[in-house]
């Protein structure tokens, strides 16, 4: 198995299990934001647990790899994992130099701000939503 379809099944996997964990979303904040420092790298992420996975992806990563990990790969995982989470996911990196720092403040910050949205906010078991569903 090549590395971009492992790193794209393993996306898939996280989603699908994210998605099955969160259920019909009641009660859950729905909506992330956070701001990650790492060193000189900042990193914002916010997104949705809207049912419809989006991926919006402002990130220049200049080196072919980090270690052992293809940078191409970045974006392939984030978008498998939105798409499959049903997560509309804006990953924007603001500046940075170390693209060790830009990758593990992406990952940092999309940890923190599934935190927020995952959490229960609604002790009535409300689903977040107008129409009173999540998802198309």
């Amino acid at each position: 198995m090549d590395t971009h379809h492992l790193v794209e099944d393993i996306g898939i996997v996280m989603g699908t299990l994210f998605k099955n964990v969160i259920g019909d979303c009641r009660g859950i904040a729905r909506y992330g934001s956070f701001s990650c420092p790492m060193d000189e790298a900042l990193t914002k992420v916010d997104l949705d647990i809207s049912g419809r996975g989006y991926l919006v992806y402002n990130v220049e990563l200049k080196r072919e790899r980090v270690g052992d990990f293809e940078t191409e790969m970045l974006k392939e995982f984030l978008y498998a994992f939105a798409i499959n989470g049903g997560i509309t996911l804006h990953v924007n990196n603001l500046y940075g130099e170390n693209e060790h720092h830009i990758i593990e403040s992406i990952f940092k910050a999309l940890g923190r701000a599934l935190g927020m949205a995952s959490r229960i906010t609604d002790s009535s078991g409300k689903i977040p939503s107008t129409k009173g569903k999540i998802g198309a």
